[in-house]
């Protein structure tokens, strides 16, 4: 599977976030990676991050919408295997899968 296609497959999975008191994301500032929003692909992963808290959910396509600019996802920061959601990479690999949809229907 490629890379792109590893990224249209994460467009659907749901995501939980600690939900801030007013609308929007928790944002950490970071000396290396810059401003990041923590995010969990479990509950109890969101529960092992930050104790007992309000949290939201959205899938991985509607959160590269609503992240600010320059703000990237860090997905499961304290799991076997982190990484940063680079919503480029998302975008691309969704303008991919709808070629490949175009493609189908001709």
């Amino acid at each position: 599977m490629s890379e792109r296609e590893k990224w249209a497959a994460l467009r659907e999975v749901r995501l939980y976030f600690q939900r801030p008191e007013s609308p929007g994301f928790l944002v950490s500032e970071t000396a290396e990676a810059g401003p990041l929003v923590p995010v969990f692909t479990s509950i109890p992963g969101l529960a092992r991050f930050a104790g007992a808290c309000s949290w939201a959910s959205t899938t991985v396509e509607d959160l590269v919408e609503l992240l600010p600019e320059g703000v990237r996802a860090f997905v499961d920061p304290l799991g076997e295997q982190p990484f940063l959601l680079d919503a480029g990479m998302l975008r691309e690999a969704a303008e991919v899968h709808e070629e490949g949809d175009d493609r189908g229907r001709s």
